[in-house]
């Protein structure tokens, strides 16, 4: 297992994470998996056992279930050197104060993970999504107290724009005041928009990217064909993420991955999960499974290797349109471009 500097800050993290947005089972998020105590348990340690550090959760998951099967799992002592990561922000209540990025929210609900997951610390606390109607005063200075009363120890962010990435760093900056060292987002083979703005912001801002979701929902396990898909998948079940605007186009990408990754004796997912893990910024990414055998083979991943042609093969079939303002950039600034420019316009010059 390698590991990777988290961002700009001293932490090292494995570059595979146990997600575990499948345990619990709990109202929609049954669509996804319904893993109980007793195989999280077995999947924590088949994980821990390959060298994974990280274990993410958020308190929406299944309504906090998620976050109480990982403290039981734990025994409420951790293993030395494992960390947790978990998220704030969607509803966790019916009043209008139990959602948001609220100093009211954010203590309570950090609060209220600590206590399901019983432990005294989170590793990585993290904001689940945008919250345009708190100032991002309020929510960094709630967040940079949590630290600096050592429930927190590292903050990120999760599913923001570039802007939004922007804002809040400059609020910490000038504050003074706790920054992101992070960001979770949705970034796959098939879905690579997080190559405008989001993978150049992490470069020139030092950012470590954590991936959610980095098999696009099990398409890109290798097991969804064009025209078939295996039952009992999240995508027959309804759970609607990810968006797919082009099928033509993913199954273009899909036939690639498949081709590579009989050539090479491994899954497709594994194949999937290799290409993210070269991918400039990105510092691991978050794999879950309904079974062991699917966890098993995703961990796989982490020794797997892709080579220059492989990757190329794989750039060209799932390459995204360069939009503007960049393909002005790319005909009229391509003599000053720095290093974040280069991650989208490099391949392009």
């Amino acid at each position: 297992m390698e590991y990777r500097q988290l961002g700009r800050s001293g932490l090292k993290i494995s570059t595979i994470t146990l997600g575990t947005m499948t345990m619990g089972g709990k109202g929609n998020f049954s669509k996804v998996g319904n893993v109980g105590l007793d195989e999280a348990r077995r999947q924590i340690d088949l994980c821990l056992d390959a060298g994974v550090n990280l274990i993410d959760t958020a308190d929406v998951y299944s309504t906090g279930a998620s976050e109480e099967i990982i403290g039981e799992a734990l025994g409420g002592k951790r293993k030395a050197g494992v960390l947790i990561a978990t998220k704030a922000r969607f509803p966790m209540g019916d009043g209008p104060n139990d959602r948001g990025l609220s100093r009211h929210h954010l203590i309570e609900a950090c609060e209220a993970s600590l206590k399901r997951l019983k432990t005294d610390v989170i590793d990585l606390y993290q904001v689940h999504q945008w919250d345009g109607l708190t100032p991002l005063e309020e929510t960094i200075d709630a967040l940079d107290s949590l630290v600096r009363q050592g429930k927190v120890r590292y903050i990120g962010a999760s599913n923001f724009s570039g802007w939004h990435l922007m804002k809040a760093l400059a609020v910490s900056d000038r504050t003074l005041r706790q920054r992101f060292v992070s960001q979770q987002i949705h970034y796959t083979l098939e879905a690579r928009e997080a190559e405008y703005e989001l993978v150049p912001v992490s470069i020139d801002q030092g950012l470590g990217i954590l991936v959610w979701s980095p098999l696009a929902g099990g398409l890109l396990s290798g097991k969804h064909r064009r025209g078939q898909s295996p039952e009992g998948t999240r995508q027959l079940a309804g759970w609607g993420e990810p968006p797919i605007r082009d099928e033509d186009r993913l199954w273009a990408i899909v036939d690639v991955l498949v081709a590579i990754a009989e050539a090479r004796g491994v899954s497709g997912a594994q194949v999937a999960l290799a290409w993210l893990l070269g991918r400039a910024a990105v510092t691991s990414v978050i794999i879950g499974g309904r079974t062991e055998a699917q966890l098993k083979d995703n961990l796989g991943a982490a020794g797997l290797v892709l080579t220059a042609e492989e990757r190329q093969r794989l750039d060209q079939v799932s390459a995204p349109p360069v939009l503007y303002p960049y393909w002005h950039q790319l005909r009229t600034a391509k003599d000053r471009l720095g290093a974040a420019d280069l991650s989208l316009l490099g391949p392009h010059l």
